[in-house]
């Protein structure tokens, strides 16, 4: 072939992969056109934030309950617990009374031992250490009314010699039930003819002890207890027949 041969024309750059783009404008091709990035709409967002929003409400509604459901349990714990603790306490103190007299009738020289009120009560027991020093003392279980309420408190002073000592550094009343509704003692022992006799409100026969005592409270926080009777020791001055 001569020097003067043609040599091969190179293709022109508009034909191939690019040939739909224009080296002027930059013009996209109709394939590429079509395929354009399409992104999120007002709408899409707005229903994504409020299924978020539901979520985040059931999570937290679903929480709150279940915090709800554990201090109400807790709730009912403490006061269960509570009223095992004052109904055992009362049941102790009650059922180690002793016919120990902490005073005397004026007018009849009759030794008092127990004395049974609608809303008081009060008998010698032996105290335990970790209350006082321990020895008998005067148990006095009595509802006494506080800022416009109630409350069931107990206080001790030591019973010596058919009567008692005022301690100087005496602790005040101790609460039982500090949110008192209501309260009832009762007390029953042997009748004149030998059987089980009626329960009475009042104690009348102070130098001996009654043969039981029926005890009944309500609380603001409890409701209603269950009723509380307790056996009391019959030895010496109230020795049953």
């Amino acid at each position: 072939m001569g020097a003067n041969a043609q040599r091969p024309q190179p293709k022109s750059s508009s034909h191939g992969r690019f040939a739909d783009i224009s080296r002027a404008d930059g013009i996209v091709n109709r394939k590429s056109a079509g395929l354009r990035q399409r992104g999120f709409t007002l709408l899409e967002i707005l229903l994504a934030t409020t299924l978020l929003a539901a979520g985040l409400a059931l999570g937290f509604a679903t929480l709150r309950a279940a915090t709800a459901t554990v201090d109400r349990g807790e709730a009912l714990a403490d006061r269960t617990e509570r009223m095992r603790a004052v109904e055992g306490f009362l049941r102790r103190r009650l059922a180690s009374a002793t016919p120990i007299a902490f005073a005397i009738e004026d007018d009849t020289g009759r030794l008092i031992r127990f004395i049974g009120e609608p809303d008081r009560v009060r008998f010698v027991a032996d105290l335990p250490n970790y209350l006082g020093r321990g020895g008998p003392h005067l148990h006095d279980i009595a509802v006494l009314d506080v800022d416009g309420g109630q409350r069931l408190a107990v206080s001790f002073a030591m019973a010596i010699a058919g009567g008692t000592i005022e301690d100087r550094n005496a602790r005040p009343p101790e609460s039982l039930v500090p949110d008192l509704t209501d309260a009832r003692f009762r007390y029953r022992g042997i009748g004149e003819d030998g059987y089980l006799g009626e329960w009475t409100d009042t104690w009348e026969q102070v130098d001996t002890l009654p043969l039981q005592v029926s005890i009944e409270l309500a609380s603001r926080s409890g409701g209603t207890w269950p009723p509380l009777v307790v056996m009391l020791p019959q030895r010496m001055g109230g020795m049953v027949p």
